[in-house]
């Protein structure tokens, strides 16, 4: 089977300073925001979305005329139309936009990666240099083998962010082993099967940061039951309950980095494709036990799944999404299968865990779902003549998401932010 390819797509935040012209630049975002607004307003008293090609005829000459260059008009009925879509489809009511955001096309802006500056096209055909504050984990990104697209602008709290967006080709390896992955509070468990279903090794790894951010967040939320009449009005204890809420979100947000790292550095070790649950409704049926719902409310599984299913590609692995009925009351093996506790389990003799046979049943069902796609992969080359490429792309940021390939509607999408 020959190799597949990917395209992956990241996301660099980069805080930006203009020496010159900065009212201009937040006079464009607001109006920017301002014009999708607008057509937000108008387009959710419809029935029915107009199509792309309606809201051009509608919107492009009356947002050229506001001094909006031609990509600016076409990304602002774009845009509005995802949101009216997303909003409607979700239940929601009206949105109102808040945040100063704009989606800048790649012929909108000149960047001069070396002298880490950044010119933008505002209103009325004006530009606006930047001067980027360089990181120099950044600079993997320039080693020829990422391409830059859109810029993401931002503009918040006085400070204003780029978010530079690049995309390269990734080529997927073969598999010589999958693993299975159960993600739970304290723990996290990795199972490895060969292709022949047959055992290799198991990985305990823990995980501490959920504890960690729940003890951030019940001193935050016990501070403000302390001063609940007035904790707005204190200036001290806004701060405090503030700075442990930031806490508790850089911690999560750190340890799902960690907790991806070393899940791909197992999976690429043993050359194995990473299978996960597909998790659904995790929260809604954690809010009935209420020492549950707190563990719950935290727990960011859907983000290690994301960030690993990145930090894979870039090493040419793939996650693969299973089913997760029953993953921990079936038996592996087919030898017989004693629940001892709600924890501990009797497997053929073997005293073990519920979140090892959690984990080797994933990586079974995920060999099993591997072999499904290779014979479907295999007979549609035969049929069409050609390999299917998968393009994750970038991630919703600031209120924004980036659209898939339209060469590749059907594209998969996937997202980090580094």
């Amino acid at each position: 089977m020959s190799s597949d390819t990917m395209r992956v797509r990241a996301t660099a935040r980069v805080e930006a300073v203009a020496p010159e012209g900065g009212e201009r630049l937040i006079q464009f975002l607001r109006a920017y925001r301002d014009a999708v607004q607008e057509v937000v307003n108008e387009l959710w008293r419809l029935k029915k979305t107009p199509s792309k090609a309606t809201l051009h005829k509608v919107y492009y000459n009356k947002l050229r005329s506001r001094g909006f260059r031609a990509h600016h008009a076409s990304e602002i009925y774009k845009r509005a139309r995802e949101i009216v879509e997303a909003t409607k489809s979700n239940g929601g009511s009206r949105p109102t936009l808040r945040r100063l955001t704009a989606r800048i096309h790649p012929l909108d802006y000149k960047i001069d990666l070396k002298a880490k500056a950044l010119r933008l096209a505002v209103l009325n055909d004006e530009w606006v240099e930047l001067k980027l504050k360089w990181y120099d984990y950044l600079d993997k990104y320039l080693d020829g083998s990422w391409r830059l697209g859109e810029v993401l602008m931002s503009y918040k709290r006085g400070r204003v962010f780029a978010y530079l967006t690049f995309n390269r080709e990734v080529h997927l390896k073969e598999p010589k082993a999958v693993m299975g992955v159960d993600l739970n509070f304290d723990n996290v468990t990795c199972t490895i099967v060969d292709l022949d279903g047959d055992l290799i090794t198991i990985h305990p790894l823990p995980y501490r940061g959920l504890r960690r951010a729940l003890h951030l967040k019940k001193l935050a939320e016990r501070l403000q039951k302390e001063h609940s009449k007035n904790w707005r009005s204190q200036r001290w204890v806004k701060r405090a309950r503030a700075r442990w809420l930031r806490r508790a979100k850089s911690v999560l947000m750190d340890s799902a980095h960690y907790l991806a790292k070393r899940l791909v550095k197992i999976a690429e070790e043993y050359e194995a494709y990473i299978a996960f649950e597909g998790l659904k409704k995790v929260r809604e049926n954690g809010n009935h036990d209420e020492e549950l719902a707190w563990e719950v409310q935290l727990w960011c599984y859907r983000r290690v799944q994301e960030f690993t299913k990145y930090k894979a590609l870039m090493k040419g692995l793939k996650t693969i999404p299973v089913s997760p009925k029953n993953t921990s009351r079936k038996s592996p093996n087919g030898r017989r299968l004693k629940f001892l506790d709600y924890k501990t389990v009797e497997l053929g003799g073997v005293v073990t865990s519920r979140d090892v046979i959690a984990s080797w049943n994933i990586a079974l069902r995920g060999l099993e779902k591997l072999r499904q796609e290779h014979v479907e992969v295999k007979s549609e080359r035969r049929m069409r003549g050609f390999g299917v490429t998968w393009s994750p792309d970038g991630l919703a940021c600031e209120g924004m998401r980036t659209r898939p390939d339209a060469r590749n509607p059907e594209a998969i999408k996937s997202s980090t932010t580094v």
